[in-house]
């Protein structure tokens, strides 16, 4: 007997069409309130020692408010194919930029926090079309790009959970639902987290994983830290340096929601928050192109996602599963940039059983992709040749 879909399961794997259009009174509240920030009283010559400069975001909030536009950078993301559908419950918005190339591979390109997927655009016209821009066009791809759940335009409307174990099982049926049997993925940030957990549960089809950052780090065991290097010292003290200044870390682990009030409020505190790791805690100022940045602001501001983003750390803290702890054996390539912390070797390998390539740049900070295409672009073609 021949049966049918029932209409509810059928529209729930639906792949609609999206497009931006922020209405212009949004516009006009966010003018309204830049022009009415109330700023704090900071010490003299504070600078960043105690937080985000107020020199700084004055600076930019008075840039953001007279002349960034965002409806340029509209235009820009409507370029390209955007699409809405529903995984497991949770409304995902994502690109999908198909190359000219016809045997181009699909890649999944996943981001993090305080990051969107405007991380990812200027690896697009390069990576779906090398041919395009001086490279082999055996190199090309095939790019789903989504917005995280809880995240931009994939809205604030998420039930509790979605923690990077849940995305990576999300991804996996999206992809599937492109209908793509043989793909990669990448990540930065919970975006490698994300794309480590893809190679951990192993969905049929992927080949490979790249990422900007392994977080493999010291057990404990003392016979782990013999004999360690200058260099990997080196590491270690930057590590430790981060996490002594990232108290985003903390509160977002533990009482994200009671931060967002504030982020939701003002859009200078929404931007404070956001520029803090963006400008590495004040060591590398301005190294994301401003409008750039801005304009990463915008999708956390417009779509009202600072409660639902940041609830990722929660969520991720409180993973009854941990499967991300498990070994991943998936072939996988790490690239390390000069600014970000620095994943080391020794770890990453007693974590990752099956790294094939691993490079060092020295530039390029945590959002290499913004701030170092040029870098990240053929180290991605490189790792993903070996499964052409």
């Amino acid at each position: 007997m021949k049966t049918s879909t029932p209409a509810s399961k059928a529209a729930d794997t639906e792949i609609l069409p999206f497009r931006i259009a922020i209405p212009q009174a949004d516009l006009d509240d966010l003018q309204y309130r830049l022009s009415r920030t109330r700023w704090p009283d900071v010490l003299p010559g504070a600078g960043w020692k105690y937080g985000v400069s107020l020199t700084y975001v004055k600076e930019l909030a008075t840039y953001w408010q007279n002349e960034y536009d965002w409806r340029k950078y509209e235009t820009r993301l409507n370029e390209f194919p955007q699409f809405t559908t529903t995984i497991d419950g949770a409304h995902v918005h994502f690109l999908h930029v198909r190359s000219p190339e016809p045997d181009a591979l699909p890649l999944i390109l996943t981001h993090g926090w305080p990051s969107s997927i405007v991380e990812f655009l200027d690896l697009i016209g390069p990576l779906t079309d090398p041919r395009a821009h001086g490279g082999d066009p055996a190199n090309a791809f095939h790019l789903v790009i989504p917005s995280v759940p809880g995240f931009g335009f994939s809205g604030s409307t998420l039930e509790a959970g979605w923690n990077i174990t849940r995305i990576a099982k999300a991804w996996a049926e999206l992809m599937k639902r492109l209908g793509y049997e043989k793909y990669g993925a990448h990540g930065s940030d919970c975006g490698a987290l994300v794309s480590r957990e893809m190679g951990i549960q192993k969905p049929d089809g992927l080949l490979g994983i790249h990422v900007l950052q392994l977080f493999s780090f010291p057990s404990g065991d003392p016979a782990e830290m013999a004999d360690l290097s200058a260099d990997d010292m080196g590491r270690l003290q930057f590590l430790a340096d981060f996490h002594e200044r990232a108290g985003f870390n903390a509160i977002q682990q533990t009482r994200p929601q009671t931060l967002t009030y504030g982020l939701t409020d003002s859009p200078a505190g929404q931007l404070a928050w956001i520029a803090e790791l963006f400008n590495g805690f004040g060591d590398h100022v301005d190294f994301v192109n401003r409008d750039a940045f801005l304009t990463n602001v915008m999708l956390y501001w417009l779509t009202n996602t600072a409660e639902s983003s940041t609830r990722l750390y929660y969520e991720n803290a409180h993973n009854s599963e941990q499967t991300e702890q498990g070994p991943n054996t998936t072939p996988t390539g790490v690239a390390v940039f000069g600014y970000d912390f620095k994943s080391m070797k020794r770890f990453a390998e007693r974590d990752n059983t099956s790294i094939v390539q691993w490079s060092e740049f020295e530039r390029g900070t945590h959002f290499a992709a913004m701030d170092a295409p040029d870098l990240l672009v053929p180290d991605l073609q490189t790792f993903f040749r070996r499964f052409r």
